[in-house]
């Protein structure tokens, strides 16, 4: 599937499974978990993270509003631990703990293609369910613009469009300008798809029904032809 790239004012891109190796990250960071447990001597954190994870799951598909004092209370009540107790666990272990692993996590190709984009004058935007400008800090990435589902203006997970939507309010691009970069198809996918975003999918297979590609130097190399593949 080809398109033409200088169609495009505004590119989007998804952060977790997307710029970065979700599943890699995700091995190292269990090891440091393990280690935490086998410290404490207490599988809490564990359940509560693996709890959260769940849930958030669930909040995305009901589309809850104001999601992240909807888990808290949630979790708070399943543990009996205050809510900021359970902000303080999932903060620590799915946003700070992470950080020093990403770059050796980020795709092949990714930092490449952010440098192509920027020179052919384009707008980047990013968009995330999670809390975004320190992780792209790590993985030595920039963009124009960047949202995340716990700014206020959003207050919803994907894949719900208001994220999208406000992205492009800022960038001041329309739909028919915009492309969305994600790797999951019920998420990013149907995100673009409500919000009338023509997305593409990182991902090592094929998803039937979605534009998808295995390298961004794939991206990359296309996109100095003018296109995406």
């Amino acid at each position: 599937m080809v398109i033409d790239w200088k169609a495009f004012d505004l590119i989007v891109f998804d952060v977790d499974g997307t710029l970065y190796s979700q599943r890699k990250l995700r091995l190292k960071m269990a090891g440091v978990l393990l280690r935490h447990c086998l410290t404490a001597r207490s599988v809490k954190t564990l359940r509560i993270l693996s709890s959260y994870r769940e849930w958030r799951e669930q909040v995305a598909d009901r589309g809850s509003e104001r999601f992240e004092e909807v888990l808290a209370s949630q979790l708070a009540a399943r543990y009996r631990r205050s809510e900021v107790d359970i902000q303080t666990i999932v903060s620590e272990w799915m946003e700070v703990k992470p950080l020093p692993f990403l770059k050796e996590c980020r795709y092949p190709g990714v930092k490449e293609l952010f440098a192509h984009l920027r020179s052919a004058g384009k707008v980047i935007g990013v968009l995330s369910d999670y809390p975004a400008r320190e992780k792209l800090a790590r993985l030595e990435l920039e963009a124009d613009y960047v949202v995340s589902a716990r700014d206020e203006e959003v207050s919803v997970l994907k894949p719900h469009p208001r994220g999208l939507e406000r992205l492009m309010a800022l960038a001041g691009v329309g739909p028919e300008a915009t492309v969305m970069i994600g790797d999951r198809a019920e998420r990013d996918g149907e995100m673009g798809r409500r919000a009338g975003v023509r997305t593409y999918l990182r991902s090592e297979k094929a998803i039937p029904g979605w534009g998808c590609f295995r390298s961004f130097y794939d991206v990359f190399e296309a996109s100095t032809a003018g296109r995406i593949i």
